[in-house]
C-alpha cells in the first residue's frame, strides 16, 4: 500500500466526470470512494483528506487511554457474572404507587437511573477501534493499529477482562426479567467495530493468535444470536430491533465466513424487512408510532442501509440478485423455517437483476423509496410533518451512513452533499446511542491518490 502520512489535507482525486452516471460492478468494486463520487458527480471528493483532521484528532487522544471492558464495572441488579454484559431497559423506571415493586414503562422517556455503564463501555470501544483503524488507514502508522489490537485483546481474549459472547443479561428490566431479545441491539456497536478488525487484518497488522480468538468470539456470538430463543426473538421483531439483528447477523456472518448466514440475512432483507416496514410512500410506520418518531426513522434508514451496504456494498443492478428470491438454500440457519415467519402480502416482485438497493416490492417499497422519503426532512428538519420526538429531537440529524451509502450505491449525489454538511461527532448520549457508523473510509473504500 502508498505511504499516505505525508499527504496534505487539500490533495484531491482530480477525474474526468463520465457523460452517464451508472458505473458497473467491477468498476465500483475497484475504484476507491473519492474516486466514485467524482465520476458521479464531476466534482471531486477525497474522502480520505476530508476525514483526516477528525480521525487524527480523536485516535491520537485514544492513544494515551487504556482499554476499559465490562469488567471495570458491576451492578448488583444485574443476574449475571463478572464477564457477562448488563444493561436495563432504558424505558422503564420505578412505579411511584409501588416503588419496591416491578418497573413500569414510559416509552420514550429514559431513565437516569439505569445501569449504563456496560454499555458506555461498549460505546466507548466502538469510538476508539474504528477511529486508530481509520487513522492507520490515512497515516499508515502502525502505532494506531497496535492500540487498537490491545482494546481487542482486552475485550475478546484476555481472561480477566473479556467479555462473554452472549447477552442473557442485556436490558432487564428491574422486577420482570433477568434479560430480554431486544438487549441484543446493545451490540450494534460492534458491527464497525468488525469492519476495523477486517481493515487491519487485510494489511496483516493483528496477531495470528488474536485473529484467531477474535474471529472464534465472533463466531460463538454470531451462533448464541441465531440460535438461542432472545436472538429469534429479536430477529422476529417488526421494527428497527429487527433490522438492527440483520445488520449485525450479516457483518458478523461476513467476518467468520458463515455464509448460510449471509444467504439468510439477504432473502430475510428481501422477503420481511422491505415488505414489513417500508410503507409504500417510503416511511417507516413502526417508527412513525413510537414517541421519537424522528430520531427512530432516522436510525432505522441507516441501519437498513447499512444493511444494503455488507451485503451488497456496490448497488450494482447486475448483482444476481432477484427481486423474489427462492428459500431453498437459505432457510433459517440451523432450523426449519416457520411458515408464518415472514410477511405473506405484498409479495416482493419477480423482476431479476435487482440489488438490494434496488429492490421493490410490487406496490413500490425499497430502501431507496425510503431514502428519497427522509431526505428532505434531514435536509430541513422544520419540514417534518409528525409529531417531534418527546426528547432529544434537537439533537438531529447527524452525519447518517445512509446518504453516503445511498449516494454512492444510487448515484445521487445530492445525499453525498448532503452528508457532508452535517455533525460526525455528536455529543449527547441517546444520540451517540443510535449512531453507529463513524467511520466512513473503513466501509467507503480507501481513498489511494496517485
Amino acid at each position: 500500500m502508498p505511504d499516505d502520512h505525508n499527504r496534505t489535507p487539500d490533495t484531491v482525486v482530480a477525474v474526468r466526470a463520465r457523460p452517464a452516471w451508472h458505473i458497473s460492478r467491477r468498476s465500483f468494486l475497484a475504484a476507491p470512494a473519492g474516486l466514485l463520487f467524482a465520476q458521479i458527480t464531476g466534482r471531486p471528493l477525497d474522502l480520505s483528506s476530508h476525514e483526516r483532521r477528525r480521525v487524527l484528532r480523536a485516535a491520537d487522544r485514544y492513544l494515551s487511554e487504556p482499554p476499559v471492558t465490562i469488567t471495570s464495572a458491576s451492578s448488583p441488579r444485574s443476574a449475571g457474572g463478572k464477564h457477562d454484559y448488563f444493561s436495563e431497559g432504558d424505558y422503564w423506571w420505578p412505579d411511584p404507587a409501588n416503588p419496591d415493586g416491578p418497573y413500569i414503562q414510559r416509552d420514550g422517556m429514559s431513565n437516569p437511573g439505569n445501569f449504563v455503564a456496560h454499555r458506555h463501555a461498549l460505546i466507548r470501544l466502538s469510538l476508539h477501534v474504528p477511529a486508530l483503524a481509520a487513522a492507520w488507514v490515512i497515516a499508515r502508522d502502525r502505532k494506531y493499529a497496535r492500540h487498537a489490537a490491545r482494546h481487542l485483546r482486552a475485550w475478546f481474549m484476555d481472561a480477566e477482562t473479556r467479555m462473554n459472547p452472549h447477552l442473557l443479561y442485556a436490558q432487564a428490566i428491574q422486577g420482570r426479567v433477568t434479560g430480554r431479545g431486544i438487549g441484543i441491539i446493545d451490540t450494534l456497536h460492534l458491527v464497525e467495530v468488525v469492519r476495523a478488525i477486517t481493515v487491519l487484518e487485510e494489511d496483516d497488522l493483528l496477531p495470528r493468535d488474536l485473529r484467531e480468538g477474535v474471529r472464534a468470539w465472533f463466531d460463538r456470538y454470531l451462533t448464541w444470536m441465531t440460535t438461542h430463543e432472545y436472538g429469534l426473538a429479536e430477529r422476529d421483531a417488526k421494527n428497527n430491533h429487527g433490522t438492527c439483528w440483520v445488520g449485525q447477523a450479516a457483518e458478523f456472518a461476513r467476518y467468520t465466513n458463515r455464509a448460510d448466514v449471509t444467504a439468510f440475512c439477504r432473502e430475510r432483507f428481501v422477503t420481511v424487512l422491505v415488505p414489513g416496514q417500508i410503507a409504500p410512500d417510503g416511511s417507516f410506520p413502526e417508527e412513525l408510532r413510537r414517541t421519537k418518531p424522528y430520531g427512530y426513522s432516522l436510525f432505522n434508514l441507516d441501519a437498513m442501509a447499512t444493511v444494503c451496504q455488507i451485503l451488497d456494498p456496490s448497488g450494482a443492478r447486475d448483482s444476481g440478485l432477484g427481486a423474489r428470491q427462492s428459500t431453498a438454500g437459505s432457510q433459517e440457519p440451523g432450523r426449519q423455517r416457520s411458515p408464518d415467519s415472514r410477511p405473506r402480502s405484498p409479495e416482493p416482485r419477480a423482476t431479476p437483476g435487482r440489488s438490494l438497493w434496488h429492490f421493490e416490492t410490487s406496490d413500490g417499497r425499497g430502501v431507496r423509496k425510503a431514502l428519497a422519503f427522509m431526505f428532505p426532512f434531514i435536509e430541513d428538519k422544520s419540514r417534518w410533518p409528525y409529531e417531534p420526538d418527546v426528547m432529544y429531537h434537537d439533537e438531529w440529524p447527524v452525519r447518517h451512513a445512509a446518504l453516503l451509502f445511498g449516494g454512492l450505491a444510487l448515484d445521487v449525489p445530492e445525499y453525498i452533499a448532503l452528508w457532508k454538511t452535517l455533525e460526525a461527532d455528536p455529543t449527547a448520549d441517546e444520540t451517540i446511542r443510535n449512531y453507529f457508523i463513524r467511520q466512513p473510509l473503513l466501509w467507503a473504500g480507501r481513498v489511494e491518490i496517485r
